[in-house]
């Protein structure tokens, strides 16, 4: 296909269905009707001789044809966008741009109060979308301009991506108040190892490496509970006596709202690097490097 046979419009709305999934969603990013949207990819269909984008209760979900198209349409039309608006300088006082962010639901707890708090202040039209991903996925979407940024232990984010330490993030036991061991200044090895445990088996982070690590120092969890995420943690240690591995900022945020107390691990566990990435397509990008620079000020350090 020659450049002089496609209209280069389509590729705004093949580029915003990768982003939004929903008709609806491009017809309202481009200032366009539903109608327009839906006969600009027909045409698109026609000349790729691919269905693109199937619809599905989920929305509009790419075909391998669209992926593979998915980053160097974002990168053209960035280029694009780049050139013809060079001096374009971010005013977060009076923007609206919204940003999407790769986090687990321990960075949803962790970051965002602190963070909307910040942007209430500085960027009021600013609005945050949260994203949980696969590894792959997370890759592709940050490929293809639909993830801004990554928060988190992710070290299959490498070529083609800058990052930045935020922090080291350690361990902790949490438990409750109310607990027979919360009496203790520390729990010992025994103690711990007698204990019933909850598991937050959160596959695809960092945190199966804590769980490798305790194995590996040879000591076996009663694991009464095993979750797959952290969200209901402080619900479930607040009325029962299970006692939970979790990182010490996440702790933090669970102590007071749920009567929980901390103590230091009995198990010598490594701590891990938390680190914000970003792909190389945005590191120059005026607004995400000032969102980058209010979560190194806000988060970064420790």
């Amino acid at each position: 296909m020659e450049l002089k046979d496609l209209d280069l419009n389509l590729l705004l709305v093949l580029h915003q269905l990768q982003r939004q999934r929903r008709v609806s969603a491009v017809a309202s990013a481009l200032g366009v009707t539903q109608p327009a949207v839906s006969n600009a990819l027909r045409r698109l269909r026609v000349l790729l001789d691919d269905e693109l984008f199937l619809p599905t209760s989920r929305g509009m979900q790419p075909t391998p044809l669209a992926l593979q198209l998915a980053g160097p349409v974002a990168d053209a039309l960035d280029l694009l966008h780049g050139a013809l608006n060079a001096r374009e300088a971010f005013d977060p006082a009076r923007s609206a741009r919204a940003f999407h962010l790769a986090m687990t639901d321990i960075g949803e707890i962790y970051f965002l109060p602190t963070l909307l708090d910040q942007l209430a202040r500085q960027a009021p039209q600013v609005t945050l979308h949260t994203l949980r991903l696969s590894a792959d996925e997370m890759k592709l979407a940050m490929e293809a301009g639909t993830v801004d940024l990554a928060v988190g232990l992710l070290p299959q984010l490498q070529a083609g991506f800058f990052q930045r330490r935020l922090f080291s993030q350690r361990y902790v036991c949490l438990l409750r108040a109310g607990h027979a061991l919360a009496a203790q200044p520390a729990l010992s090895l025994a103690d711990f190892t007698a204990a019933e445990h909850v598991q937050v088996a959160a596959s695809g982070t960092g945190h199966g490496q804590v769980d490798a690590a305790i194995e590996r120092a040879g000591v076996q969890r009663r694991v009464r509970l095993s979750v797959p995420h952290f969200v209901a943690v402080g619900h479930i240690l607040a009325a029962t006596d299970l006692v939970a591995t979790v990182p010490a900022r996440f702790a933090e945020a669970c102590l007071a709202p749920f009567g929980l107390v901390q103590r230091t691990h009995p198990v010598a566990l490594p701590a891990f690097d938390i680190h914000l990435f970003w792909h190389a397509r945005v590191h120059r990008d005026a607004a995400n490097q000032w969102l980058r620079d209010q979560l190194f000020g806000t988060f970064g350090g420790g």
